[in-house]
């Protein structure tokens, strides 16, 4: 598990969270709850996207703080891996 650190600013319109140490994983809701949900898909999908195309996860860097932040707090991320396999059948015979 991988621990970053997620921000929230409360706005008039919303909530804007962004994990400060992950570059891209941003979005907004209209309450803190909501905005936290949607920033743990967005960091989860983030990251799944990484692997996906070969790049690294960035490290987590505890000591970054956002001065603009209402709150700041740790967000985990726990990944998974699978493997499936496909059998295509192949056309044996004359």
């Amino acid at each position: 598990m991988l621990t970053y650190k997620a921000m929230y600013k409360f706005l008039d319109d919303g909530v804007h969270g962004q994990v400060l140490d992950f570059p891209g994983a941003i979005t907004s809701g209209e309450t803190l709850e909501e905005a936290r949900r949607l920033l743990a898909s967005a960091l989860t999908e983030m990251a799944e996207t990484n692997l996906l195309i070969g790049e690294p996860l960035p490290q987590p860097d505890p000591t970054l703080t956002d001065p603009e932040a209402d709150l700041e707090e740790p967000i985990h991320l726990s990944l998974t891996a699978a493997s499936h396999v496909s059998i295509v059948p192949q056309n044996i015979g004359p």
